[in-house]
């Protein structure tokens, strides 16, 4: 298989498992807990995100385009200790300032903001950067295992009811801070620690702010949404929206596993021009055959999905689903131009200036739908924040890149996609039970695709050998 194909899976898994409790425990809190806990939780971690995006400050993208351009390992180790120590100090200063809001300003759901440090700390002791510069995706798979199950196991035994909303947001923020203090375990396997000058602490600053801005940015687009429902429209809303997001969250683990793999990878080849375009091709031919019937699927399913897994409350929950399914066409392609191109060749501002034009339309959106049409107006402000970002990236850099194969790959699997939702209806007439077609649906819908791209899933991307006639 290719290194970079075996990457790609290793990150899945990664990505997978840092949604995989929370899928597995959400029908049972869902229950548990109802609605309005669940939009609680959604909206201190939505405010305490902002905090964690100040602590990285840009760092993951540009930490690991610069470990993945360290030529020795003395370069490395004194780029790893400059950057994290500009994290480390922006993470202590995030730290005295978020308690400072919850002393003074935070005066409803106080506690539960206290409790969402945990989630700040995290932030700061997070290094995953260096392993993905480092192109060591498999060292991040055993922690996540190990953690993830026992949280998953602590979330059965001790939340029982409405009330234990405070240990069920110990437990979740708990595993995040432990998934990061593991990868220091192997930090001098990779790195030595040294002294550092102030001045070149400092001078990461400029690069990190670059790159901040879109992250900031993003987090409008992605998070402000939640901050906003739960502001205008009370935390049960928001427990409709945030359920509905961890299902869109899944096929986006898929894309951000391809960006974060590529990223490095792109780094090293930007000198080479033909190189660098056949991985951007590679990238798009994997990431639209992974998404494609994803976004298919889940417009099909997303009402039956939502009564099944989350329970009858969160019948809305479905609809948010099929609404926001498109914005994962829309994520994949910009996150494929970012992070095997923009990044990489360091054209900062054009990902810069595409976020923050998704930011401020999403705000405009969603200040002025939310407060009369509740969730629809926030999925409405999120789809054409997704879609702008894409537009431009795509619009700026099409000729460079020469993008225009992208048209044939669009249709070559949304036509496979159109046939694998067309068995999947034609089987769901049959059956009469819900469970039993979403899961005779789901897995016609997989065994069809799998079959329509036999040849690329056995030969291009697991690399076997056809055998010879």
């Amino acid at each position: 298989m290719k290194s970079e194909n075996k990457n790609f899976l290793y990150n899945v898994i990664y990505q997978i498992f840092i949604f995989i409790v929370p899928l597995i425990t959400t029908p049972y809190i869902s229950r548990v807990l109802g609605a309005s806990n669940i939009g609680i939780y959604s909206y201190t971690y939505s405010i305490v995100y902002y905090f964690m995006l100040a602590t990285m400050l840009g760092i993951n993208n540009y930490g690991a385009r610069t470990i993945a351009k360290s030529k020795t390992k003395e370069r490395m180790s004194y780029s790893f200790c400059s950057i994290y120590y500009l994290q480390l100090i922006c993470g202590v200063l995030m730290l005295v300032i978020y308690n400072l809001l919850i002393l003074f300003v935070f005066k409803q759901y106080k506690l539960f903001f206290f409790v969402q440090n945990i989630y700040l700390v995290s932030a700061i002791m997070d290094i995953n950067w260096l392993y993905f510069g480092l192109e060591k995706f498999k060292i991040t798979i055993s922690r996540n295992i190990i953690i993830k199950i026992c949280s998953l196991v602590f979330i059965f035994l001790f939340v029982k009811g409405e009330n234990d909303l405070v240990i069920y947001t110990i437990i979740v923020s708990a595993s995040t801070l432990l998934s990061q203090l593991y990868l220091w375990l192997f930090v001098k396997k990779n790195i030595d620690f040294v002294k550092v000058k102030f001045i070149d602490i400092i001078k990461n600053l400029k690069p990190c702010i670059i790159l901040f801005i879109p992250s900031i940015a993003y987090g409008i687009y992605r998070v402000m949404d939640k901050t906003m429902l739960g502001y205008m429209s009370g935390t049960t809303v928001l427990g409709y929206y945030e359920n509905a997001e961890k299902i869109i969250n899944i096929p986006i683990s898929f894309i951000n596993a391809l960006g974060t793999v590529m990223l490095p990878s792109a780094s090293k080849v930007t000198e080479s021009t033909d190189e660098l375009l056949n991985k951007i091709k590679s990238s798009f031919k994997l990431c639209l055959c992974f998404v494609m019937p994803m976004v298919f699927a889940l417009v099909l399913i997303g009402n039956d999905f939502a009564l099944i897994f989350f329970g009858d409350e969160f019948k809305d929950s479905g609809t948010i689903i099929q609404c926001l399914a498109i914005t994962i066409l829309f994520s994949a392609i910009a996150n494929v131009i970012r992070t095997n191109y923009l990044i990489p060749k360091e054209r900062d501002k054009i990902y810069v200036v595409s976020t923050v034009i998704g930011a401020i339309v999403n705000f405009i959106v969603n200040l002025s739908l939310i407060p009369h049409y509740g969730y629809v107006g926030a999925c409405i402000g999120t789809i054409l924040a997704e879609f702008l970002v894409m537009l431009f990236q795509f619009i700026v850099t099409k000729k460079e890149i020469k993008l225009g194969f992208i048209y044939g790959l669009l249709f070559n699997y949304a036509f496979k996609s159109i046939i694998m939702i067309g068995v999947m209806i034609v089987l769901g007439q049959f059956i009469d039970n819900i469970l039993l077609k979403l899961i005779v649906q789901i897995v016609a819908g997989i065994l069809v695709y799998f079959l329509l791209n036999y040849n690329f899933v056995m030969y291009d991307f697991f690399a076997f050998k056809k055998k010879k006639k």
